[in-house]
């Protein structure tokens, strides 16, 4: 009789994936995933993560768009969690060769404070990478995968302003190739915190004083290519930029 597989075979298989860029066949292949299992297989791949020294950064938010909840056919965000070496410094490198998948987002952040409070917010690029087969998974599998997370660029923090209905554009080497809203993250970003506080406590996330939530996309994710400079431009905070190679 075969074992049956574990949460932890589970974190292993998708932190190879991670690891080496190769696609995976999706985890719910193997049989039906509870939502709460999905999210012990995302904290044990963090561990393994934290295991080799990486720290925890924050959390980020996914289907926090309407259409994107609707074409999946849930009814609530997800969570997931961002380490220090996930971060890209605004104008740095990254290199699609590392990826599966990569594809990029423009996003609101916010930096939260001793009781996870929101203290500043700033503009911001999410780096997607599902690591299964064609880009495709159920919602436990990509709450496994830990919302497909891969890393992350900060424009510069300002104090906490209106950031409701800002308008965004995402640019490939200056060149508008998405257009939304900050209206299109929760209705309000600002809407991010109750949601990361509730869906935290609810699975075991934290968050820590000083770190980043990622609010959500307020366009659709766009693949990324090598030799680009892609930047994100929200209005009344600013832009933030990264480069991406491949070797």
């Amino acid at each position: 009789m075969r074992a049956a597989v574990t949460v932890e075979d589970h974190a292993a298989r998708l932190d190879r994936a991670t690891a080496s860029g190769q696609a995976i066949p999706q985890l719910s292949s193997t049989g039906p995933m509870s939502l709460e299992t999905a999210y012990a297989v995302q904290h044990a791949g963090i561990a393994l993560r934290e295991g080799r020294g990486e720290r925890l950064a924050g959390v980020k938010l996914g289907f926090t768009s309407q259409a994107k909840a609707e074409q999946m056919g849930v009814s609530d965000v997800i969570i997931g969690s961002l380490t220090d070496r996930m971060r890209i410094e605004d104008g740095g490198i990254f290199d699609v060769g590392r990826g599966v998948h990569p594809r990029v987002e423009p996003e609101v952040a916010f930096r939260l404070g001793p009781d996870a409070g929101i203290v500043a917010v700033a503009p911001a690029l999410e780096i997607i990478d599902s690591r299964y087969r064609d880009f495709t998974f159920s919602l436990a599998d990509v709450v496994a995968d830990n919302t497909s997370a891969s890393a992350f660029v900060l424009g510069p923090w300002t104090p906490l302003d209106q950031v409701a209905a800002l308008a965004v554009a995402l640019l490939f080497d200056g060149e508008i190739v998405a257009s939304g809203s900050t209206a299109d993250i929760l209705g309000d970003p600002l809407r991010a915190l109750p949601a990361a506080q509730r869906m935290a406590a609810a699975y075991g996330h934290r968050l820590l004083d000083g770190s980043v939530l990622l609010a959500g996309a307020a366009t659709a994710a766009v693949a990324l290519k090598a030799g680009t400079h892609v930047e994100a431009r929200v209005a009344g905070l600013g832009s933030v930029s990264v480069r991406t190679k491949e070797g």
